[in-house]
C-alpha cells in the first residue's frame, strides 16, 4: 500500500531549446539589482547577461564551490545591494547561487547552516529570488533544495539544505549545453544517470519519483552515448537535459544512496569531477546492493526496480539486473571515465572513506544497509 508522501520542486520550470532568450522577461520585477554567478568565462553568456532588466554584478566561479567561495560571493552580492540572484552555469555555479540567495535572505555564515561539518542551524527565512540556468546536463541542481559546498578545512563536502532554497525559476535550455567538452558531457551525464537510478531504488521513493526517475533513465539511454560522441547533436543534448531535470526532481524528493554517500566523502579528498566519482562507483555499488538484497531482503521492491532500470537502459524488456550493470560499466568505459585511483584517491584512505560513507546523509536513502565490508569491496572495485 502506498503511504503518505509529498513532492516539491522549483517554483517554475521552463524547458526547451532556445528558451534562454526568455530569461530577461521571466525575471522582470525581481528588483533593480542582482548578482549573476557564472563559470570562469562570463563572456560565454554576455548576450544573456546584458539583456537582463536590472543592474547586475557578475561573479565568476571556478572549480567546486567552497565555503570561502560562498563567503566571497555573498560579500560581493551585499556590496552590490543585490535583491535577486541568478546562476548561469554548471552544478557548482547553481549550488553556489542557491547558497548566496539563502544567505542574503537569512544572514550569517555558510558554516552556520552546513550539515555534518558546520553548525547545521535550521534555515528559517526564505531565500531571495533565485533563477537557475544550467549549462551542463548532469546535476539537476536547478530543481533541488540543497547546495553542496566543500570545506577544505574539514576535507569534506557537505550540504546546506532547506525547501526554501528551491529556485524560484529553473530555465533549462539544451542549446546552452552544446559546447560542453566531451569530458564534462561524460561526467555530468553519468551523474544524471546516477541521480535517476538511486531515487528509483531508494527506500524513500514515491509513485511520483518512480515515474520521473524511470523516464529519466529512458532519456539517458537515448542520449548519453550520443551526446558524448557528437556534442552538436541537439536531440541527444535535449535527452540529457531532460534526464538531468527529472533526476533532480527525483533526488530532491526520494533522496539518493551509497554512490552519492561515497562521492560526498571522496569529493572532499581529491580534485575529481563529482560525476566522474559517481561513474566509477555506480556499477560496483549497484552490484553490492543487489547482492545484499538477494541475501538479506529478497522481497525488497528495490530488486524489481533494478530490473526495471536494466530494461530501460538496455532497451530489452527481459533484461536482467546483471545486463543493466554491464550496460553501465560499458558506458563508463566508452565515455573514457577512469577509476578512482587514477583520479588521485590513495588506497590507504579506503577505511576512512568507508567509515564516513556509512554515516553520510545520502547513504541513508540506500535501499539496504550495507555493511562496512560490503562498502569496502565496492570502493576497492571502483579504484
Amino acid at each position: 500500500m502506498t503511504g503518505p508522501f509529498e513532492f516539491a520542486t522549483a517554483g517554475r520550470v521552463v524547458f526547451g531549446a532556445g528558451r534562454a532568450t526568455e530569461l530577461p522577461a521571466l525575471v522582470g520585477g525581481w528588483g533593480e539589482r542582482a548578482v549573476v554567478l557564472t563559470g570562469s568565462r562570463p563572456d560565454r553568456h554576455a548576450s544573456l547577461i546584458t539583456a537582463l532588466p536590472m543592474d547586475v554584478a557578475v561573479v565568476p566561479v571556478s572549480g567546486e564551490p567552497t565555503v570561502d567561495a560562498a563567503r566571497a560571493a555573498v560579500a560581493a552580492a551585499r556590496e552590490h545591494g543585490a535583491q535577486a540572484v541568478l546562476g548561469i552555469g554548471g552544478g557548482s555555479v547553481i549550488d553556489l547561487g542557491k547558497t548566496v540567495a539563502m544567505l542574503l535572505g537569512n544572514g550569517g555564515d555558510p558554516l552556520d547552516y552546513l550539515e555534518v561539518v558546520g553548525r547545521g542551524h535550521p534555515i528559517g527565512r526564505p531565500s531571495v529570488p533565485f533563477a537557475a540556468v544550467p549549462t551542463t546536463a548532469g546535476t539537476g541542481a536547478e530543481v533541488t533544495m540543497n547546495a553542496v559546498l566543500t570545506s577544505p578545512e574539514h576535507g569534506r563536502k557537505a550540504s546546506v539544505r532547506a525547501r526554501s532554497m528551491l529556485p524560484a525559476l529553473a530555465l533549462v535550455d539544451p542549446l546552452l549545453t552544446v559546447d560542453c567538452p566531451p569530458a564534462v558531457t561524460a561526467a555530468s551525464g553519468l551523474d544524471a544517470l546516477t541521480q535517476c537510478l538511486e531515487p528509483l531504488v531508494s527506500r524513500h521513493r514515491t509513485p511520483i519519483t518512480d515515474a520521473l526517475a524511470a523516464d529519466g533513465l529512458r532519456h539517458a539511454a537515448a542520449g548519453l552515448r550520443a551526446a558524448y560522441a557528437d556534442g552538436s547533436d541537439v536531440a541527444a543534448r535535449t535527452e540529457m537535459a531532460l534526464c538531468s531535470l527529472l533526476g533532480g526532481m527525483s533526488l530532491a524528493n526520494a533522496k539518493l544512496g551509497a554512490v552519492h554517500g561515497f562521492a560526498g566523502v571522496i569529493g572532499g579528498l581529491v580534485p575529481v569531477a563529482h560525476g566522474a566519482i559517481c561513474a566509477a562507483l555506480l556499477a560496483p555499488v549497484t552490484e553490492a546492493n543487489v547482492r545484499a538484497l538477494r541475501e538479506r531482503d529478497p522481497d525488497n521492491p528495490a530488486l524489481a526496480a533494478y530490473r526495471r532500470a536494466a530494461a530501460l537502459l538496455t532497451g530489452d524488456p527481459g533484461a536482467t539486473v546483471e545486463d543493466g550493470v554491464e550496460w553501465i560499466a560499458r558506458t563508463v568505459r566508452l565515455l573514457g571515465v577512469g577509476g578512482l585511483a587514477a583520479g588521485g584517491l590513495d588506497p590507504d584512505l579506503v577505511d576512512d572513506v568507508v567509515a564516513k560513507t556509512g554515516s553520510s546523509s545520502s547513504t541513508k536513502g540506500n535501499p539496504i544497509d550495507l555493511t562496512e565490508e560490503e562498502l569496502r569491496r565496492a570502493l576497492v572495485a571502483a579504484l
